[in-house]
């Protein structure tokens, strides 16, 4: 039986010439580390959404998904984005596998906020398809999709878009994965006058988010890690764009902040 999985969120922001995320991911295979990869790509989408006209929306932090939207998301994040980050793992000598949460039924969704569009609330993880990946070796990189469930609805057994931090915590609560790692282009959470939170439990993770001092994109960050904890020990929010960030973080040496569980 191979060992609980290292989760990784990987955001589109954070991929740049002077990140090293996923040579860190490939150090991290070869060393034997057992990783599952869900990866973002908002700046990708908002910018193939303005190409066609689509003035990109969100609501605290969610991409509004209408019908010529949910196209360019589904075709960007399981093409472009998650056969490119392929490419570069094998280039860098890793081995990984492309897939969607769609694929092998991993998560299915439902709308539960119709303001939002098409976008997805997980109902179902299927854990199964992620393992037999990992147990052959290959490190999945998952594209945040999900399939409809199918409740009879218009939309049932069709695509939905679903957050790529609430993809990584419900994937991490699913697979009780030893840790959870987002890597963003900030330093961690902050409080209010902007300083660095290094150290929260889930107690004052839950404080935070109800205060409103949590704002935009860090909001369902910390819901997933929030997520995640119910099985998880720790989760970490971390500055993906430093040199080795993964690296360290794994190592015990991150300089975001660390989010444990209340006892």
């Amino acid at each position: 039986m191979s060992s609980p999985p290292i989760v990784v969120k990987i955001g589109g922001s954070t991929l740049g010439s002077h990140d090293t995320s996923l040579k860190d991911l490939v150090t991290l295979q070869k060393q034997g580390l057992n990783v599952v990869v869900i990866h973002g790509g908002g700046n990708v989408i908002s910018d193939w959404m303005q190409r066609q006209g689509i003035p990109p929306r969100f609501v605290n932090g969610l991409r509004v998904t209408d019908a010529p939207s949910l196209d360019i998301v589904v075709a960007v994040l399981t093409g472009l984005i998650n056969k490119d980050l392929v490419c570069l793992l094998h280039q860098l000598g890793g081995q990984a596998i492309g897939i969607s949460g769609i694929d092998g039924g991993i998560l299915e969704a439902h709308i539960a906020n119709p303001e939002l569009g098409f976008v997805g609330e997980i109902t179902r993880v299927n854990p199964n398809p992620i393992q037999i990946i990992t147990r052959s070796g290959f490190i999945p990189m998952i594209a945040p999709l999900a399939m409809h469930q199918h409740d009879g609805s218009p939309h049932a057994g069709k695509p939905l878009n679903i957050n790529g931090d609430t993809v990584a915590g419900e994937v991490a609560r699913a697979m009780n994965a030893e840790r959870i790692i987002f890597l963003t282009d900030v330093a961690g959470v902050m409080d209010g006058n902007g300083r660095v939170l290094n150290n929260l439990d889930q107690r004052r993770a839950n404080i935070l988010r109800q205060s409103g001092v949590i704002r935009g994109g860090m909001i369902p960050k910390l819901e997933a890690c929030l997520i995640a904890l119910e099985n998880v020990p720790q989760a970490e929010i971390i500055d993906g764009t430093q040199p080795e960030a993964l690296l360290n973080c794994v190592q015990g040496n991150s300089t975001g902040t660390k989010i444990v569980r209340s006892f």
